[in-house]
């Protein structure tokens, strides 16, 4: 089972400014996050971004919150370790507009969902730290019957113990295991395809 573009949605949990110092190869997965923002942006996948508490751990780490802007992501601020319980599964999965008029008067093209409209059930995930808001933010979206798939170079926690506990417990749980330069070759697949080369410049 690879990858599909087209049902894909980003997340990234917690990137910021008073955290990342303290995590465990803070900067190379930092850098991959951005290049998840930036491969997003160029294959237009709808993106968000959660801050926990930013009061007290600050934004999002700038280079970071310019390659979400780049992606036009949404940004949601949570207190709670899980974004899921703050109302990410709304932003992933919103409810559906209802139908304007009378259905019957309606061409029949305006009474069904125009294609591609169906939500989006693939979620590619990474963040911080990855056992605890990352974690509990997987879990809850594979119990909402998302498809959970974890950028495991974009994600740390403060000791390597911890961080590859969480791993473990996601295979676990049924989510996919991937990396960021997996998640860009399976969104783009073939050497043919338009945005290939663009792709191949934000990895090297």
């Amino acid at each position: 089972m690879l990858l599909e573009l087209e049902d894909s949605q980003l997340v990234l949990v917690d990137y910021q400014e008073r955290l990342m110092p303290a995590l465990l190869d803070g900067p190379a997965v930092l850098a991959n996050a951005v290049r998840l923002a930036q491969l997003a942006a160029l294959l237009r996948v709808p993106t968000f971004a959660t801050e926990q508490n930013p009061s007290k751990l600050g934004g999002s780490v700038p280079e970071l919150a310019a390659a979400l802007q780049q992606a036009g992501a949404c940004v949601l601020s949570k207190m709670q370790f899980s974004a899921v319980e703050e109302g990410l599964g709304e932003w992933l999965r919103p409810e559906p507009k209802p139908v304007q008029g009378n259905a019957r008067s309606l061409p029949k093209h305006l009474q069904k969902p125009p294609p591609g409209s169906e939500p989006r059930g693939t979620i590619v995930l990474a963040g911080c730290e990855a056992h605890v808001c990352l974690l509990q933010t997987a879990l809850d979206l594979l119990e909402d019957e998302f498809e959970v798939w974890v950028v495991t170079d974009a994600c740390s926690s403060r000791t390597e113990r911890n961080r590859d506990a969480a791993f473990d417990r996601l295979a676990g749980a049924g989510a996919e295991l991937v990396t960021t330069e997996m998640v860009a070759f399976e969104w783009i697949r073939s050497a043919e395809h338009p945005d290939f080369k663009a792709m191949q410049a934000l990895i090297k």
